[in-house]
């Protein structure tokens, strides 16, 4: 029983491909297109989501003053609308995408993730 327990103290959940793809097809240097953007936006506020509950359920945000912080502008801008002028929906993108790239970041260094490979 108290291996069991161990594993599971010492277990960090995995960060798929796929959150990382999010993050790159934002920040690449192609400008996403009006359709684009409307997707990329979904999928990043999903994958906001996603490492929120990960700082929160891992206690890191209690811990992490920067994480914190991370945390409440990702959960701000996860609700804002994106703006119908196309160069600012980009611009909002852009910063959500940021903003997953540091929080993913802190979390790494608190060990309570994998890197994909």
């Amino acid at each position: 029983m108290r291996k069991v327990l161990e594993k599971v103290q010492r277990w960090a959940p995995y960060v798929d491909g796929l959150l990382l793809d999010d993050v790159a097809a934002v920040l690449d240097d192609y400008t996403s297109t009006e359709p684009e953007v409307d997707e990329h936006a979904q999928r990043l506020r999903g994958d906001v989501m996603r490492l929120v509950h990960l700082a929160v359920g891992s206690k890191v945000s209690e811990q992490d003053e920067q994480v914190s912080d991370l945390i409440a502008r990702g959960l701000t801008i996860r609700t804002e609308e994106v703006p119908t002028d196309h160069r600012r929906a980009v611009g909002r993108i852009r910063r959500m995408a940021w903003m997953l790239d540091e929080l993913l970041e802190r979390l790494l260094a608190h060990q309570c993730l994998t890197e994909a490979s």
